[in-house]
This record gives structure tokens, C-alpha cells and sequence, in this order.
């Protein structure tokens, strides 16, 4: 397996279905590697097998889980059987909200300790692992939902988690070389929940400078490059699809 851990900064996709995922897809999942570091970002359903293609389990730093909604998180009971009771290790870092501890506990019957080390974070928090800094902000969702920025090795990332279309990311926002922006909407249905369509995220990547917007989090059946396409007349800047399995330098483009 490769390392980037020790590059530049860079996001590989585990899943990028919304809702559920799609046939040989996976909910949602970002393996964030650089400054020394490797985090994992969200991981829903089909996430955890997908992450083993590209590091070894003993190899992950820190868990951070957006919010508590099963399509982002739960495939993280099935990790902790791994490291308890297959690879005997422990200690891991979780980073989440409350809510999504207090399934997660039920859901795992009680402590999550010793394996995994829960900490509970929220929009003003902030975190350092390794040479990574994260830090967060609340979203327009219905439940607590984390917005994640992460800067490392020159690069900055912003993943938008889920999000309707009244968050303002702010200073979350400034300086940031590839927005990871949830796409989940079809232009006939933008107002009917709190998610974005194509056009929204990429009027929103306009907004705040980003250098580059990464759509992600298409429902299954929504078609990927209708939705790029519907992006890019909203913003100016490169417009890709994530896609499982690929994996994104943060800043490998001009400035």
C-alpha cells in the first residue's frame, strides 16, 4: 500500500452515495492523508471495506464523523469488531457529535472504550492530528451536522457534510483549494429537504473562492456529469464528481 500520509495533502473517496448507496457504490467516506497523518472522514456503509484497499487498519490516526445519520457512520460498529477482536488494538480517536455517540453507544452496548476513545466535538471546536488542523462548523441540516475543514502540507480541504442552502461557511471557507460539496438534488427538487442541488453547491464554491469544487453525496439515480454540468454554470473554477476509489491531491492545480 502507499503512503501519501507523508505528501502532499489528499482526499481518496471510500463512498460517495447519498441516501444509500448505488450498486458497487458506498456511502459516504474520505480517507485524508497528509502532514504525517491519516483520517478518516465519515464512514457509512460499505466504507470500511473500501478503506482497506488503500491503508491497513492499524495505519488509521483518527475518526471523524460529521453527523449522526446512518449513511455517514455505520460501518464504524463493524471497525471496532475488527480492532477488538480481530487486531487487538485499541485507542483510537473518534471525533463526533453527540448525537451520533449516543447511537453509536446504544447501537454498541455502552462504553466504546477502551477500543475506540470518543470525543465530542461541535462548530467552534478545533483539532490537530499530526500536522493536520481540523476544525468545524455547523451546518443547515436537521440533525447537528459537522462542516469539516482540514489544512495540511500547503492544502486546504473543505467537506460540507450535508447541508441545506442557508449555510454560509464563513471563515471555514477562506483560502480553500478543493471544496468537497454535497450534490444530492435534482434542480426539480431544491426546497424540498435540506440538501443541495448541483447548481446550489456550485453557486456556494462561487461564493467563497474556492479553487476547485468536488460534488459528491449524488443520490443513486441522479446522473454524476448532469450534475457537473449543472454546477459549472454557477461556478467559474474546475468542477469534478467523486467518484470511489479516486484519490484527489488537495492543491495539484494553479493558484
Amino acid at each position: 500500500m502507499d503512503d501519501p500520509s507523508t505528501g502532499a495533502l489528499s482526499v481518496t473517496v471510500l463512498g460517495c452515495s447519498g441516501t444509500f448507496a448505488g450498486p458497487n457504490g458506498a456511502c459516504s467516506g474520505y480517507l485524508v492523508r497528509g502532514g504525517g497523518a491519516t483520517v478518516v472522514v465519515d464512514l457509512g456503509p460499505g466504507t470500511l471495506a473500501n478503506l482497506q484497499r488503500h491503508v491497513d487498519l492499524a495505519a488509521v490516526d483518527a475518526v471523524v464523523l460529521s453527523h449522526e445519520h446512518p449513511d455517514h457512520w455505520l460501518d464504524l460498529p463493524v471497525l471496532r469488531n475488527a480492532l477488538r477482536y480481530v487486531l487487538d488494538l485499541g485507542d483510537l480517536p473518534v471525533y463526533g457529535t453527540g448525537g451520533t455517540r449516543a447511537l453509536a453507544e446504544g447501537l454498541m452496548g455502552g462504553d466504546l472504550a477502551p477500543t475506540l476513545l470518543w470525543h465530542t466535538v461541535g462548530g467552534a471546536d478545533s483539532l490537530v492530528v499530526g500536522d493536520l488542523h481540523l476544525s468545524f462548523g455547523v451546518t443547515d441540516h436537521p440533525v447537528e451536522t459537522l462542516a469539516v475543514r482540514v489544512e495540511g502540507d500547503g492544502g486546504t480541504l473543505l467537506y460540507s457534510a450535508d447541508t441545506g442552502p442557508t449555510w454560509r461557511p464563513g471563515a471555514l471557507a477562506a483560502g480553500v483549494d478543493t471544496f468537497l460539496c454535497e450534490a444530492s438534488l435534482t434542480p426539480a427538487d431544491e426546497g424540498t429537504v435540506q440538501h443541495l442541488s448541483a447548481r446550489e453547491a456550485g453557486a456556494l464554491a462561487e461564493a467563497v473562492g474556492a479553487r476547485r469544487l468536488v460534488l459528491t453525496h449524488v443520490v443513486p439515480g441522479v446522473d454524476a456529469g448532469e450534475q457537473a454540468e449543472r454546477a459549472a454554470v454557477a461556478y467559474a473554477g474546475p468542477v469534478d464528481t467523486a467518484a470511489v476509489g479516486a484519490t484527489i491531491t488537495v492543491r495539484d492545480h494553479a493558484p
